[in-house]
């Protein structure tokens, strides 16, 4: 993800130009010697690091996938004993601004083209996307204890659909700035579970 501060591997760098140019012209409509020649080496020089274009998607569907479970993972242990659930919504919800301000192409690749996966990886990206929602969905009941879990989860999709829209947003110079879009977007996740929140809902 974005909020990784070490130099990128080429491997990293090759992944992130495919994103890119798959989001701007589909996955049919980039050829491997394009990719190549955004990282400097040649089309065929990127089958040292990727069997193929399929491969690179799956990489990248499934990687984010994962790196997204594992940062939520990683938010919930550092605040266990610590932090109350308030403290813990918010910074899983600034987690996936993150990814939403700083990953915008994977989010454009996930809506057209996970279908292109093999079955087996799109089931892995099923499988790690659901225990992500799951992680959020025992926060959100614990901010909104009465939010039922069927609610709760629906919640929490309609939540993800809202940070998740960032691609439609414009490009990033038209935007009124990462932090106040960030703190935008902040504002509007917390109201939506506290909207969703009710003695009636579940």
């Amino acid at each position: 993800m974005a909020t990784r501060t070490d130099a990128p591997t080429r491997r990293e760098q090759i992944l992130k130009e495919a994103a890119r140019l798959f989001a701007e012209r589909g996955f049919h409509g980039v050829g491997v010697d394009e990719i190549g020649a955004a990282v400097g080496i040649s089309g065929p020089g990127l089958y040292r690091h990727f069997a193929g274009k399929d491969a690179m998607l799956a990489e990248l569907l499934v990687g984010i996938s994962g790196q997204l479970l594992t940062g939520a993972k990683r938010r919930l242990a550092e605040a266990d004993g610590v932090a109350g659930p308030e403290t813990v919504l918010d910074s899983l919800i600034e987690g996936h601004i993150d990814f939403a301000l700083d990953d915008r192409p994977l989010i454009t690749l996930h809506d057209r083209e996970l279908d292109r996966l093999r079955d087996s990886d799109r089931k892995l990206v099923r499988q790690l996307q659901r225990q992500y929602v799951e992680l959020w969905v025992e926060v959100v009941r614990q901010v909104h204890p009465d939010l039922g879990e069927p609610a709760a989860r629906s919640a929490v999709h309609s939540v993800f659909g809202l940070l998740n829209s960032t691609p439609h947003l414009g490009r990033s110079g038209s935007l009124p700035g990462r932090g106040a879009t960030a703190e935008l977007l902040h504002r509007m996740a917390r109201g939506a579970f506290a909207s969703a929140s009710s003695p009636a809902a579940g």
